[in-house]
């Protein structure tokens, strides 16, 4: 066993994402060692306990203990979601200073350690703090990801399934863009099994366009809703980030909507944005570059200018 090579994750930040993640990890078997550190060291050490608990009934025994910044240093993956959360009225982007400094210190605290893995951003503002974490980190671009639209895209696959009588695994569309009020869904490539959405519409008079606009916008403002019902999303983007973590455990080359440094793809660059990427034990080794209709092309150069907007005082070349 001592040559066996495990798999650790290490979580920072165990508020209502962090824990969820960690226990999507456990319940699903997707890493060997989880390490929880927070501020709150009673709460990290009470949900250690809270999921050890439970380990007679996992798929198989995930090490799990409250950590330090110095078990960083043998991870794999470091999960980051600590951080301010968005209240009742705030946007994802509002949250950008207060943020930035608490990342700032995070991911030195990492790299201090001798981190060499891969690092994935669960907090918001996701793409923002991804590109930070990318310039703090000094890590190559490929190892810092952020799960960018990937629960926006489950959301989309969810609503459509149930509005074509599909199930969600055959329902295949992707949201691109910021994780916030900018996105756009890629209705140029959406399908149903791999019939075009586009050619559905024309096929069933019962199937309408604006409904559709409207189920978007459903996706769009998910968060917003769900916040005002219960304070807080959680247990979608952990399920989001659990996906994420076991792309890159089992190497398995998914592609996935999740927030990766653009270099010219899509004709864009200097920015971490939400775009369907091949995710595997290296991290993003591929952009995949959907041709885009010109309506979604201008939404995408929208999406990337706003987000540049917030990081060029931050991080002026």
């Amino acid at each position: 066993m001592a040559n066996q090579k495990v798999n650790r994750t290490v979580l920072i930040g165990a508020g209502f994402v962090g824990s969820s993640y960690a226990f999507t990890l456990i319940n699903q078997g997707i890493t060997d060692e989880l390490v929880i550190i927070d501020l709150n060291k009673d709460k990290a050490m009470g949900d250690v306990m809270d999921l050890n608990h439970g380990k007679a009934f996992a798929p198989h025994p995930v090490k799990t203990w409250y950590g330090t910044y110095d078990d960083c240093k043998d991870a794999d993956v470091v999960c980051i979601s600590a951080g301010a959360n968005q209240k009742p009225g705030e946007t994802r982007l509002d949250l950008v200073e207060k943020n930035l400094k608490i990342f700032k210190g995070i991911v030195g605290e990492v790299m201090a350690s001798g981190f060499d893995g891969i690092f994935l951003i669960a907090t918001n503002p996701v793409d923002i703090l991804t590109y930070a974490t990318w310039k703090f980190s000094g890590l190559p671009k490929e190892r810092v990801i952020g799960s960018g639209t990937t629960l926006d895209t489950a959301r989309f696959r969810y609503m459509l399934s149930e509005y074509f009588g599909a199930a969600a695994h055959n329902v295949h569309g992707y949201i691109i863009g910021e994780h916030g009020d900018t996105e756009l869904p890629v209705w140029s490539h959406a399908n149903i099994a791999g019939v075009p959405v586009s050619e559905l519409l024309k096929k069933n008079e019962n199937y309408k366009q604006e409904e559709l606009d409207e189920l978007f916008d459903d996706v769009k403002n998910a968060a917003y809703h769900i916040i005002e019902k219960k304070g807080a999303t959680y247990y979608g983007v952990a399920m989001s980030l659990a996906r994420i973590t076991r792309a890159i455990f089992r190497n398995e080359e998914a592609i996935l909507t999740v927030s990766t440094y653009l270099g010219g793809e899509f004709g864009e660059d200097d920015v971490c944005i939400g775009v369907p990427a091949v995710v595997g034990r290296n991290g993003v080794t591929k952009v995949i570059e959907l041709n885009l209709n010109e309506k979604e092309k201008e939404q995408f150069k929208h999406s990337v200018g706003v987000l540049k907007g917030i990081l060029k005082p931050h991080f002026a070349n």
